[in-house]
């Protein structure tokens, strides 16, 4: 077991699909703080953690640098990047402009069945808040973005931020670590669902863009607080 700020998380693997659960069990692991940014990945170290072989491993980590939660550095090794707040900022950036549409996009199509799926979501988040549970957090917050990318038509949009998606899911769990964040959160995708279900495409628009510049300012708090928000940032 390996713990992060007092939560214990299960890295061992199962014996099916273990590629697919050693990549699965490492983004995990680096989204919820047990690896952090600077941190060296010793092969041999996460092989013993993990029970699988260097072979898998290695197609893992592969996966993962495509993501670009690791990085593979000359006379350095594999390493967990350092995301700065430039490149955070650019993220946000991009996820108000895409998310916004999305929303907007969706209020046109959503079906009932959609409806009732976000509607669940939002329910698993108030729960996961109620229970200070972080990793229910993300995938409530995920499964109620699902449903927005799946009815909003657009392709793209969704295969751009499904790319960003590993990145968007380490900087969504450092903002929600802010004390009261995530109640704040839950009222701002509570009014993307409300917009959305009055079929009120703009409002949806504007309900996204929000919600993403608030988790923005959350996440830019927290790397202030830390020391890594640079000059110019």
């Amino acid at each position: 077991m390996a713990e992060a700020d007092g939560q214990r998380l299960d890295l061992r693997i199962q014996p099916t699909s273990v590629q697919k659960q050693t990549v699965e069990r490492l983004r995990d692991a680096i989204v919820a703080g047990i690896f952090k940014p600077g941190d060296r990945l010793v092969e041999s170290q996460l092989c013993s953690m993990l029970g699988v072989s260097r072979a898998s491993l290695r197609e893992a980590l592969r996966s993962l640098e495509a993501e670009r939660l690791i990085a593979f550095l000359p006379n350095r090794g594999t390493l967990i990047p350092v995301l700065s707040w430039q490149e955070a900022h650019e993220i946000y950036h991009v996820r108000a402009i895409l998310e916004g549409e999305a929303a907007a996009l969706c209020a046109e199509r959503a079906s009932p069945k959609d409806l009732a799926e976000m509607t669940e979501a939002l329910q698993g988040f108030a729960a996961a808040v109620e229970e200070g549970d972080s990793a229910g957090l993300l995938k409530e917050t995920a499964r109620f973005y699902e449903v927005i990318l799946a009815r909003c038509g657009n392709a793209v949009i969704a295969e751009i931020l499904q790319g960003l998606n590993a990145r968007i899911s380490f900087l969504r769990n450092r903002s929600m670590s802010r004390p009261g964040r995530a109640r704040f959160s839950l009222a701002e995708m509570q009014a993307i669902l409300n917009a959305i279900e009055r079929k009120d495409k703009e409002g949806a628009r504007q309900a996204a863009v929000t919600h993403v510049e608030k988790a923005s300012d959350a996440a830019r708090q927290t790397y202030s607080e830390s020391g890594e928000l640079r000059d110019g940032g």
